[in-house]
């Protein structure tokens, strides 16, 4: 059984740098993705394909992994850059502003 390690990236409401990542163990499809001639849907007889396991940290991922003997890759974490504007939205509440702020 094979699959990897990877951590999710946050999505686009949870702002903030403290806010941490869930670290996902996903599984290797075992079968190929057939269309049901019925409705038209993709489906797979794979189980394990549906299966995303969810930790706290990757130590934790890979001592899972190891414990049950699954071949994991681990995927590197992306890092995001700060974006930081001059003159954004936190100058409209500044104590050094020349005229009071309005809407």
């Amino acid at each position: 059984m094979r699959g990897r390690i990877i951590k999710m990236p946050r999505n686009n409401t949870q702002i903030g740098s403290n806010i941490k990542g869930d670290w996902v163990l996903d599984f290797e499809p075992a079968s190929e993705r057939h269309i049901d001639p019925l409705m038209g849907w993709t489906s797979t007889s794979d189980m394990q394909s549906e299966v995303r396991l969810t930790f706290d940290s990757k130590e934790a991922a890979l001592a899972y992994a190891l414990k049950h003997g699954i071949e994991v890759v681990v995927q590197p974490e992306q890092g995001r850059k700060p974006n930081i504007r001059p003159g954004g939205y936190g100058e409209n509440f500044s104590a050094s502003r020349r005229r009071p702020w309005t809407h």
